[in-house]
């Protein structure tokens, strides 16, 4: 049984688990997500790594933070990786938990050997049109008095329709994602929109000059499938389309992903 150690770093839930000498592996979730979106997963790549797994601010267990700026969120991980002492990390990130990990790159190279993003869109004009639920819980006018009465069964249906294939929703994750207050899902989106309409991803990692990973969902509801290629100007980076997959990979296909990210860092040492 994995053997899970628990903490608070700047603000923000901290919770590791593998080999203390192993690589490590930083674990970044998305937007209205926390940790426990990597629990299908995070298992498994600790027989082999030293596995870090965050809530962002304001997210999960972490309390509210005074700036989402993803520059912002990825100096608060800066200074969390500087404490543990961790060295150089691969840092993966789900959706818009790929851009915290771009700035983290950007801000301190010493602190990333190379990143991988899973569902991560690469600028805002490949975002699709949201599935209605989605669209009836974040848009206001409205938005805020649904988001204010959602039930978890409202959340596991808002959850359901980003995905392609059906996904465990374990009681604890749906508990990690209700806890999140409306303006500060908003306000999250709002920044990560902000960082790629100001430069896209592909433009940030491109002159990085480290190995990167791109894992999408053929089927993703959320982001145009086809905008994975967007990446093919970052010269270091390997792409992987997943069929059948929707925008929640790591829940839709954790295995599939789990060795993808396992044979890109294995190829990274």
């Amino acid at each position: 049984m994995t053997e899970y150690e628990t903490e608070h770093l700047h603000g923000m839930h901290v919770v590791q688990a593998g080999p203390r000498q192993a690589p490590p592996l930083l674990l970044i979730h998305g937007s209205g997500a926390a940790s426990g979106f990597w629990g299908q997963m995070a298992p498994a790549l600790a027989d082999r790594h030293r596995v870090i797994q965050i809530d962002l601010p304001g997210c999960g267990q972490s309390p509210p933070a005074p700036s989402y700026d993803v520059p912002a969120q990825s100096n608060t991980v800066a200074a969390m990786l500087d404490d543990l002492g961790s060295g150089p990390v691969t840092a993966v990130g789900h959706s818009s938990g790929g851009y915290v990990a771009t700035s983290l790159a950007e801000q301190r190279p010493d602190l990333v050997r190379s990143i991988a993003l899973i569902s991560t869109g690469p600028s805002p004009d490949a975002l699709l049109p949201q599935p209605p639920i989605l669209r009836a819980m974040l848009a206001p006018p409205l938005g805020p008095l649904v988001w204010a009465r959602r039930s978890e069964a409202m959340i596991r249906n808002g959850l359901r329709a980003t995905a392609a294939r059906p996904v465990d929703l374990p009681d604890e994750l749906i508990a990690e994602v209700k806890s999140l207050p409306y303006r500060v899902f908003r306000t999250i989106l709002r920044r990560n929109t902000e960082y790629i309409a100001e430069r896209s991803a592909p433009e940030r990692l491109a002159p990085l000059g480290i190995p990167v990973l791109v894992v999408f969902g053929a089927a993703d509801p959320r982001w145009e499938p086809s905008s994975a290629r967007d990446y093919g100007t970052v010269a270091t980076a390997r792409i992987e389309m997943l069929d059948g997959v929707g925008h929640l990979p790591l829940l839709e296909a954790p295995e599939t992903v789990g060795e993808l990210l396992l044979d890109f860092t294995a190829a990274d040492r």
